[in-house]
């Protein structure tokens, strides 16, 4: 089993159900089980400004699919909760993405791991590191040193 770490994050319809119906969801991916399971952090949006602020989470999932099948499985689950596509970085009902996948590096049209923006935003690292204080980045370094550079969007 990998462990791979999942970012939630809602700003529309209700987006504490939002997230709790996502989990349900999760829970239900084949060959996979969620282990744990972030606080929920309130946040200002990243890019758009103008729209609610997010509640964000993240959560560690072990695995035995491939990324790209997670991904289809996580693209899934927001379009049941009706994520609509329209403008990049808009309002939400929901976004799952993938952070980590064990120790390995992806590139490919559709994904990127590590997340590309994973060490620039504090509402996806403080639930991270919450749940995942000793995790490593593919290469090795530490995620918790990343914290003190990115940007701050939490509502403290």
């Amino acid at each position: 089993m990998i462990n791979c770490y999942l970012g939630l994050g809602s700003n529309l319809r209700y987006p504490k159900r939002q997230l709790k119906q996502a989990i349900t969801h999760l829970q239900k991916v084949p060959r996979s089980v969620v282990l744990k399971i972030s606080s929920l952090y309130l946040s200002r949006p990243w890019g758009v400004r103008a729209q609610p602020p997010y509640y964000n989470m993240v959560l560690l999932l072990h695995t035995t699919l491939p990324p790209q099948q997670l991904l289809h499985y996580c693209q899934q689950i927001e379009n049941k909760l009706q994520r609509v596509r329209k403008k990049h970085w808009g309002a939400r009902t929901l976004d799952i993405d993938l952070l980590l996948y064990g120790q390995t590096n992806v590139q490919t049209h559709n994904l990127t791991i590590p997340h590309p923006h994973l060490l620039h935003r504090d509402f996806v690292l403080v639930p991270l590191l919450e749940i995942a204080p000793e995790v490593q980045l593919p290469n090795g370094q530490y995620v918790a040193h990343y914290l003190k550079f990115c940007e701050k969007h939490l509502r403290r």
